[in-house]
């Protein structure tokens, strides 16, 4: 029996239902909704089941109160695949006056026009990843994320990852995904992500609203997104690069593959930071270039451990998005927001944290040693043009709770500066 690994939704979806009428876990496919879901629900529906979800779907078309008799909480799986349960969620959970009736769980969001309310104040929404490290048991979760800012001095020298580069980079090109840890060897476990791909391209992206879709291209799509992965490429720079294979690309194709890739939970942009901090530079708002997790851009570009082992640059690329999945993940019990900052005279953060009580923490993702002080250098800059600014009463923001660069090393330590060095391997 394969052994159930702990989630951070675990948590986040029982104080859920302490207090909401319903839950809706959404995330991408094979991140573990369904798994995690059964942990707390007392029945369940599924509604791709192989013998019962026809029949499923004619209730819930014809007649979805009745579907939704049982004990409670109930689990409704895959339930974007009928839309009408949404308001008969709704009005039940209004009928009742009770709390943690439902929880919904679906692997891609529904178009808004076909259910008649967003379920504001009934319906609590939570946003599940691929697995971080800890959860897959290979950080050692010894420095917390929350406990950084909880404690501006908290002591953090001499922990050590056990994590080594070539480790890394196992962890990056298999993923979060949770099947993958059940398998017995390294190139099962690597296989995965490839049928998760195959799927996603032959079929999903063209199920997600109804509209056929080239495999070919949402594969050339992919593999141009994993080319500008961590950066701040533009459309028309992502367009030139996918019309070397297919020229008659227009933009309204791109968009609408684009639109069903975010829909699916493939993509994970993240969005600018933008405090108004008043200087002679401009701050960059486009979005930058990340998947829900690091495995596809490794796989879209058909790369290996072995080939990785010898392309740092590229892999310091895909490093980014692996810790951008992990701090989205430790981040998401207190509705973290991750965001980076970079204007046009080379001042950035690579992430920015930010919490929903208005805390932040700047922070640098370097892979290897040597360029630890040029990402501390950038942070006390940072940091410095939000204190002059605060100082002349331009923006009305406290200052950063710590900064930090995450690194792929061995050892965590606070520099001279204050500056945290921090192993990937050693958070949670």
């Amino acid at each position: 029996m394969k052994k159930y690994l702990p989630r951070y939704t675990d948590q986040e979806l029982k104080e859920s239902l302490e207090y909401m009428g319903a839950v809706l876990i959404t995330g991408p496919k094979w991140c573990g909704k369904t798994t995690t879901a059964k942990q707390q629900c007392k029945s369940l529906k599924e509604l791709q089941h192989p013998v019962h979800g026809k029949s499923y779907l004619k209730l819930a078309d014809t007649n979805p109160i009745e579907l939704l008799k049982g004990e409670k909480p109930m689990l409704i799986d895959e339930w974007q695949m009928a839309p009408e349960l949404w308001g008969a969620v709704r009005y039940l959970v209004d009928e009742s006056d009770e709390d943690g009736l439902y929880i919904l769980t679906g692997s891609s969001t529904v178009d808004g026009s076909k259910i008649a309310h967003n379920g504001a104040g009934r319906i609590k929404r939570i946003v599940m990843r691929p697995m971080s490290l800890y959860e897959s048991g290979e950080s050692t979760g010894e420095i917390s994320l929350m406990d950084l800012f909880d404690d501006e001095d908290l002591y953090i020298d001499g922990i050590t990852s056990k994590l080594t580069i070539p480790d890394l980079i196992f962890a990056a090109c298999r993923g979060g995904w949770p099947e993958s840890l059940n398998k017995k060897t390294k190139k099962q476990q690597l296989a995965i992500v490839s049928n998760y791909i195959d799927i996603i391209c032959n079929s999903d992206v063209s199920e997600v609203d109804g509209v056929k879709r080239s495999p070919q291209r949402v594969k050339a799509i992919l593999k141009s997104y994993a080319r500008n992965i961590s950066t701040l490429a533009t459309k028309k720079t992502l367009m030139k690069d996918i019309k070397t294979e297919y020229e008659d690309i227009s933009p309204p194709t791109y968009n609408s593959y684009i639109n069903a890739l975010e829909r699916l939970y493939v993509i994970q942009n993240i969005p600018a930071w933008s405090p108004n901090i008043r200087s002679a530079n401009t701050m960059r708002k486009s979005y930058k270039k990340e998947f829900i997790d690091p495995s596809i851009a490794v796989a879209s570009l058909n790369l290996t451990p072995e080939k990785l082992l010898k392309d740092f640059e590229t892999f310091g690329f895909i490093f980014e998005n692996l810790c951008i999945r992990d701090l989205l993940v430790y981040s998401s019990s207190v509705n973290g927001e991750v965001l980076y900052y970079n204007d046009d005279s080379g001042l950035e953060a690579d992430c920015v944290i930010y919490l929903n009580d208005g805390r932040y923490a700047l922070i640098e993702f370097k892979l290897g040693n040597r360029e630890i002080d040029k990402g501390a250098e950038n942070l006390l800059k940072l940091k410095k043009l939000i204190r002059k600014s605060v100082e002349n009463k331009k923006i009305d923001l406290e200052e950063p709770s710590f900064l930090a660069v995450i690194t792929g090393g061995e050892l965590a330590y606070t520099r001279a500066d204050g500056v945290k060095v921090i192993p990937i391997g050693c958070l949670k």
